[in-house]
């Protein structure tokens, strides 16, 4: 484990998170190197107004940090030669060529369509540049979802994920269901359902247990609540706010639940070049396609938001001033972090305030995980960041 400066600094970050007046109810985080856990730590509890603490067995529902999964799931297959880069998505899911740019409404509030100029590929997918959005950072996704009575991404559906686009393909990194539909291609490569894939091909070779689309009884006894803040600040629970247990579709872009312990795991993978504790998950040329920025070569912005739904986001942008881009599943800083970062690190989050950050220049990854609604959350993301902070404050 940590050194004993690192273990109080941390520590302390933790319990000021979840100690101070409007605080986050209840926080586990830890940090890896490539071998082990330097640091683990939990404070708070799993549900406001109730006495069962937070602790380390504790399960999140992790959101979109189920997208870097979902995305070595294809690169397996890409090493395989099963699955090109440049293939249209089409050819193995045709249902997604009757997807249309949406060009606006008319004076009659029908949606304007038109074909995309050309078709949306694998590499698309990986790189959230197919026109793909999310309606709670869409006001016209939001829009068109409502005026064709497309079902809410929550209820874990293929309906749901079938909307417009909102550019041609390649033309933006627009942030949205791009995941779960490269988790239908690799359903439909392999013949199986996307959580039986992970269980075999990414958490057999990690030893990840507790880590599951279909949560069991004791996954959900020891489940965080997600909890809602309120205009004022103030944060309710809302217990009956959580994904299906069995749900229709395994969302490739949300849909898991797991701990952070097991998470840690499929870090020290990343930073291991794609070698796990039990086997290897990706050769080490593949695995750089984590970090491989897809976007060097233009000047499309990264990692910045607009909200069309207050309830589930707030608007923000992560580290503003610093250059960003997007690998195969991550986001990528290209310059220095104001935390300690090393460019070139790689960071991602899931929707009820969950963030990571992988470094391998300095071979150091973290997961920070709360349950609370909005996203970008004014008590969970601060702690977030000063957990980075601290972290390579008090690195050796």
């Amino acid at each position: 484990m940590s050194d004993p400066k690192m273990k109080a600094a941390l520590d302390s970050v933790l319990r000021q998170t979840t100690g101070r007046h409007g605080g986050a109810p209840g926080v586990v985080a830890m940090v890896t190197d490539q071998e082990r856990n330097i640091y683990e730590g939990a404070a708070g509890v799993r549900e406001q107004g109730k006495q069962t603490p937070m602790d380390l067995d504790t399960v999140f529902a992790i959101f979109s940090t189920t997208k870097a999964i979902t995305s070595v799931c294809a690169l397996q297959l890409l090493e395989e030669g099963l699955l090109r880069l440049d293939d249209p998505v089409g050819k193995y899911l045709p249902e997604i060529d009757k997807l249309h740019v949406l060009e606006g409404f008319g004076a009659d509030g029908q949606a304007r369509l038109r074909p995309p100029k050309r078709r949306i590929t694998v590499s698309d997918l990986l790189l959230q540049t197919s026109g793909l959005c999310y309606d709670f950072f869409s006001a016209e996704d939001k829009k068109y979802r409502e005026l064709k009575d497309i079902p809410s991404i929550i209820t874990c559906t293929r309906e749901s994920i079938q909307t417009v686009l909102q550019h041609d393909p390649g033309e933006a990194w627009t942030y949205g269901v791009n995941t779960d539909w490269l988790g239908l291609v690799v359903e439909k490569l392999r013949g199986q359902r996307l959580g039986e894939v992970m269980h075999e091909r990414v958490f057999q070779p990690l030893g990840m247990v507790d880590t599951a689309f279909s949560v069991s009884d004791d996954m959900v006894a020891r489940r965080a609540t997600i909890h809602s803040r309120a205009a004022d600040g103030q944060l309710v629970p809302v217990p009956e706010l959580a994904l299906p247990a069995k749900p229709v579709m395994d969302m490739g872009g949300h849909g898991l639940y797991g701990t952070v312990r097991d998470y840690m795991k499929f870090i020290r993978m990343v930073l291991n070049d794609g070698a796990g504790e039990y086997g290897r998950v990706l050769k080490p040329e593949t695995a750089h396609l984590l970090a491989k920025d897809g976007y060097a070569d233009t000047s499309i912005p990264i990692g910045l938001w607009e909200t069309s739904d207050p309830s589930l986001a707030n608007s923000g942008e992560f580290m503003p001033g610093v250059d960003k881009g997007w690998s195969h599943a991550f986001m990528i800083n290209r310059e220095q972090a104001p935390t300690g970062r090393s460019p070139g690190s790689m960071a991602w989050t899931g929707l009820a305030n969950s963030y990571l950050w992988i470094d391998k220049a300095r071979g150091v990854g973290g997961y920070w995980a709360t349950q609370i609604l909005p996203y970008y959350d004014c008590a969970s993301y601060p702690g977030f960041y000063e957990f980075e902070a601290t972290t390579y404050n008090n690195l050796n």
